[in-house]
């Protein structure tokens, strides 16, 4: 299911050429025509990829190195530029497909309207779905200014679909007084913090299947400026990856995952995109079973 033969660009450190062996895939959706402030995250996905090179390929949190992992870097998904419904069907579409093979998904964004066909497909696939939702935004609303198909509305779309109660959000700052209600009426809404509820989570979570979508805008401006929507008052990287690894060493059976939001224009330094690409490693070394 490689949707682009083609693609002979920069690839995630470490990873395997051989798609049919591999258990994991990493693919790109360089998609953000329905930010409502700054667009740029299309160019995240790149440029995660090419600042992997300067991670080192062992976890020492882990005790885990990618040299023993098995993934393919399927490289971007040729989606067409300012059709949001057109895109949204493509990504379903290639989903389902490495679903039918048998692989992890492991997408990096572009918007986090990328996230929606995906969840899309895994409940198909596991009826009894749970959603892990790391942000900074509640993504709740039913349409942005007149419009269904936006980044402010992929977790109200999924929550419809798989039910509210099996939606977890977590670091949750921003939202109209609507979505916060709504949350507190139908989800699991933990907002401000990330680890220690996530912790008190878990157990219930045990032996389902868990997609687990993370916005890098849940991290604080000053560990990650580089994307579209900034909000101060965010949690540090120290945390999400304590996160991840909390998801990783538990009874969850995490069936895939993302991350989203990453625009390097407005990140000079780099940083987000570096501390992005550590944590699709850690997403890499722990998710993947």
């Amino acid at each position: 299911m490689r949707f682009n033969d083609a693609y002979s660009g920069n690839v995630f450190i470490a990873s395997s050429p051989d798609y049919e062996n591999s258990k994991a895939v990493i693919y790109g959706m360089p998609m953000d025509f329905t930010v409502s402030f700054r667009p740029g995250s299309r160019f995240g996905p790149a440029r995660i990829r090419e600042v992997s090179i300067g991670l080192e390929e062992y976890s020492p949190y882990l005790d885990a190195d990618l040299a023993d992992a098995s993934y393919f870097d399927a490289g971007d998904l040729p989606l067409p530029f300012g059709n949001p419904a057109r895109s949204l069907d493509m990504i379903g579409d290639y989903i389902r497909g490495l679903l039918n093979d048998g692989k992890f998904p492991l997408g990096l964004g572009g918007e986090h309207l990328v996230s929606w066909p995906i969840i899309r497909e895994m409940y198909a696939k596991y009826p009894d779905l749970a959603l892990i939702h790391i942000d900074a935004h509640a993504d709740l609303r039913e349409q942005y200014e007149g419009e269904p198909l936006s980044h402010s509305t992929p977790i109200r779309k999924a929550a419809e679909l798989i039910g509210g109660g099996n939606v977890y959000q977590f670091g949750i700052r921003s939202g109209t007084r609507e979505e916060f209600e709504y949350a507190r009426r139908n989800l699991h809404m933990y907002p401000f913090d990330v680890l220690e509820p996530l912790r008190q989570v878990l157990p219930e979570l045990a032996g389902r299947p868990v997609y687990v979508t993370i916005d890098i805008d849940v991290l604080d401006p000053s560990a990650a400026p580089g994307t579209g929507t900034a909000e101060a008052g965010g949690i540090t990287s120290k945390e999400l990856l304590a996160a991840i690894h909390a998801i990783a060493r538990s009874d969850l059976r995490v069936v895939g995952a993302d991350l989203v939001e990453v625009a390097p224009v407005y990140d000079p330094s780099e940083q987000t995109q570096i501390v992005a690409a550590k944590l699709v490693r850690e997403m890499l070394l722990g998710f993947v079973k």
